[in-house]
């Protein structure tokens, strides 16, 4: 049985992190005293849910979090830090600190270690989500204790919208680009003005030229593509930008 520890501190745990070469410990007091923090946990390191849906939504809410209080949002799971540092890179989740429970310490506090040995994976973390404010567990959410590995309430929409109802998301906003296009810089630069995060798409590396036209019927660079909703080259986002009031 996981347990619901609402009301109550985090367990003192500490955390040995690879940083630059070298060797940190990092505690729980470190990670959550005297701030309000976001942290959930997951099975493993590059498996699918995981990296397909939890550390992504994190990533890309992250600014709404903070605008709405949130001073970090903290990855954890049973895995070492070498793990954990190349699936940050790999996810590129530059808003998420990502915390190595390695030896199961944390996890097992927090009566959240399970067996996993079903899969070869031995201990591992449930999944579950969390609001700490200053080291005391305000909110859970935890997920059904049912077969397999159930991904229902410990995604970021559920724990924004426990924060914040009418919290306001993000656009999701994704352009393709090449390299040495100056219009290209000049779109990507309105965006960054605007504090308007992007995925850019570089042609021919991640997107052919087929895919290029096939998705907005177009040869030139840069297209741009904001929440569903194809905008076209740099002239139109600075049009759809000034009428967007943005």
């Amino acid at each position: 049985m996981v347990q619901n520890r609402e009301g109550q501190k985090v367990p003192e745990a500490t955390f040995k992190i690879r940083q630059d070469g070298e060797w940190r410990e990092v505690t729980t007091q470190d990670l959550f005293g005297g701030k309000t923090v976001v942290a959930f946990a997951l099975p493993g390191a590059f498996t699918p849910t995981c990296s397909s849906s939890h550390v992504p939504r994190y990533n890309e809410l992250a600014q709404v979090f903070e605008e709405n209080g949130v001073d970090d949002i903290i990855c954890i799971s049973v895995n070492d830090t070498f793990v954990m540092n190349e699936w940050q890179k790999e996810q590129n989740a530059k808003n998420i600190t990502f915390v190595p429970d390695g030896n199961g310490e944390f996890t097992d506090k927090m009566g959240m270690l399970v067996d996993k040995e079903n899969l070869g994976f031995g201990q591992r973390s449930w999944r579950y989500s969390m609001l700490v404010k200053d080291g005391v567990i305000e909110k859970m959410f935890i997920e059904p204790e049912v077969e397999g590995d159930p991904y229902e309430v410990s995604d970021a929409d559920t724990m924004l919208n426990y924060i914040n109802p009418d919290a306001k998301e993000p656009k999701c906003v994704s352009i393709i680009t090449k390299e040495g296009c100056p219009y290209c810089a000049r779109a990507k630069q309105a965006l960054k003005e605007r504090n308007i995060e992007f995925e850019e798409l570089l042609l021919n590396k991640d997107v052919s030229n087929r895919s290029l036209r096939a998705m907005s019927g177009a040869n030139t660079v840069p297209q741009v593509f904001i929440d569903g909703e194809y905008i076209g080259g740099s002239e139109a986002l600075q049009d759809y930008l000034q009428k967007q009031g943005s």
